[in-house]
């Protein structure tokens, strides 16, 4: 698996974009609440930080998006691949 760049990482990050944009929020405004510079939103978004399953809850959390949905996806993903 090709970790940060891989199919199911690129369709995690997707699905946070979408759900960030979703509510109607900046990355900055999601860094805020997440306590987190606005660069940490950037760069996860751009591929270039990669996050971890604690971070990924915690996002998934203030963008009112159910973390299961996400695996779930990624699950789907890989068996149709």
């Amino acid at each position: 698996m090709k970790s940060v760049f891989s199919d199911q990482y690129s369709l995690m990050i997707k699905a946070l974009v979408s759900a960030r944009k979703a509510c109607d929020l900046t990355q900055t405004e999601l860094a805020e609440r997440l306590r987190k510079p606005q660069s940490f939103v950037s760069k996860y978004e751009r591929c270039e930080r990669r996050l971890d399953v604690v971070e990924l809850i915690e996002i998934a959390r203030y963008l009112k998006l159910d973390p299961h949905l996400i695996i779930d996806e990624i699950e789907s993903f890989e068996r149709s691949a």
